[in-house]
């Protein structure tokens, strides 16, 4: 097994920044803004000599945990149960808190490993700014500055000595080569993370009835039928009109980049408040990432019949170009429905990952052009003469021919429907690549021989003749 350790402190001390630190990416979300960070995020350790380990940047604890700091409260207590070891991080500016005070004595109760950093000690006399965390009683504090990483790896390198020796396991995260990555997107409040503690069955992720929960992409892997998943849950995104806090639109940028790091993306829509246009910008993002994708409309019960089946003429009138995308009308907070994505999750993905010879997808080529010719273009006729696969995730097709540059958009969603009919694909968009033929006598002059030059002179001379 590896070594867990958890970041916890109050808001704002630097928790998120310390956590970029040690696992060299910028996966946590960092603003000044107290209490940005709500879920726990979990990350690969790499500063220090020993074998990696794991790394939970927390919320913040501010020992006032009311509305949604109390969910946040018991996301920071989870952290603490799973570690070996905990990082309490102060903040050298602000000096001791009565809120320090309380989060020591909840860990000192926990009987947990307590390593205290004074942090944003950058430009102070670290002997002086540790003094006053003497008092938590939580022994030698040691100073740092995680926004300019000093004694960042004296930290980590103080921490693993003084835990427990662990032989390497299975890491749940960096070694991810045989994990189906699902993105779970959607407006705000359309129950992702509903959802995805659905899946996990815990409390993974805050839920709270307050729209822009969420404000981070949170990587949470898990195993279900002998196969590996990493969930991302995302910030929702709303119209740029809307968006005003900076916050959301690193929240958003978040978001994208989960949706291009994924393999596959479950659109999560919600059923009471209907299908809006932003849920098409956002599946059109996603297409256009070439993401195989699953939609999942949420809060399906309650719901009459006559909703539900405005519900499902809204998809369908909303939606035209995602007809490969497998439905399913799901409760993520009661279960229902919820079982069966992960078959369509499955199927996405292995048609996302096929891999096709080249002499059968000729052959497929072969027989949509028999049953309907390509166009002619200044009287000439579109020849495409063969076909292979130029990647995968989305399946990427080759096709070589002449003219290939006329070709009509028209005609080349036929081949991509064509294609995906022939194939058997479900829930993965297909992409045409088409490359022209070169002329290999392009751009040469033609020599003739002697003795053409005589014969075409004696032509010239005959047909003047003929002109009288």
């Amino acid at each position: 097994m590896q070594l867990v350790f958890a970041l916890v402190g109050r808001p704002n001390v630097g928790k998120s920044t310390l956590f970029n630190a040690i696992t060299r990416t910028r996966n946590a979300l960092v603003a000044d803004f107290p209490g940005l960070t709500r879920d726990r995020q979990y990350g690969i350790g790499v500063v220090g000599s020993r074998d990696p380990y794991l790394v939970i940047d927390t919320g913040g604890l501010s020992g006032d945990e009311h509305g949604i700091d109390g969910f946040m409260a018991q996301q920071a207590l989870q952290a603490i149960a799973e570690a070996d070891a905990v990082i309490l991080l102060v903040d050298a500016r602000e000096g001791l808190t009565a809120a320090d005070e309380g989060i020591a004595r909840v860990l000192r109760q926990k009987g947990k490993t307590i390593h205290l950093v004074v942090n944003k000690s950058d430009g102070l006399n670290p002997e002086w700014v540790v003094n006053d965390f003497f008092a938590l009683g939580l022994g030698q504090p040691m100073a740092i500055s995680a926004s300019n990483n000093r004694g960042v790896r004296s930290l980590m390198e103080e921490v693993i000595a003084t835990s427990p020796s662990t032989e390497r396991g299975e890491d749940p995260v960096a070694e991810d080569g045989d994990r189906i990555k699902v993105a779970i997107i959607g407006r705000p409040n359309a129950g992702k993370s509903t959802l995805v503690n659905r899946i996990m069955g815990e409390d993974r992720v805050v839920v709270f009835d307050l729209p822009g929960t969420t404000r981070d992409s949170i990587y949470i892997p898990f195993a279900r039928d002998d196969q590996n998943y990493t969930l991302i849950d995302t910030a929702g995104v709303r119209r740029r009109a809307r968006v005003k806090e900076g916050i959301e639109k690193f929240s958003i940028i978040k978001t994208l980049q989960a949706i291009d790091n994924a393999n596959v993306v479950v659109m999560v829509l919600d059923a009471h408040s209907g299908i809006s246009d932003q849920d098409a910008h956002l599946m059109g993002f996603a297409l256009e990432a070439g993401r195989a994708m699953v939609i999942a409309v949420n809060k399906w019960d309650g719901l009459t019949p006559d909703q539900r089946e405005e519900i499902k003429r809204m998809v369908n009138l909303k939606f035209p170009f995602l007809s490969f995308a497998k439905i399913h009308f799901i409760s993520a907070l009661h279960g229902t429905g919820v079982g069966h994505l992960f078959a369509s999750i499955n199927r996405a993905y292995q048609s996302a990952m096929i891999d096709v010879p080249t002499s059968l997808l000729t052959r497929h080529l072969e027989a949509l052009t028999l049953s309907h010719q390509p166009p002619l273009v200044r009287g000439r006729r579109i020849k495409l003469r063969y076909a292979h696969q130029g990647g995968k995730n989305p399946p990427i097709i080759v096709i070589h021919g002449n003219q290939t540059e006329s070709l009509p958009g028209s005609y080349c969603r036929y081949l991509e429907n064509g294609f995906r009919q022939a194939l058997q694909l479900e829930g993965t968009p297909v992409r045409l690549e088409l490359k022209q033929s070169e002329n290999p006598y392009a751009g040469r002059k033609n020599h003739l021989t002697p003795k053409q030059v005589k014969s075409r002179q004696r032509l010239v001379k005959f047909s003047k003749k003929r002109g009288r």
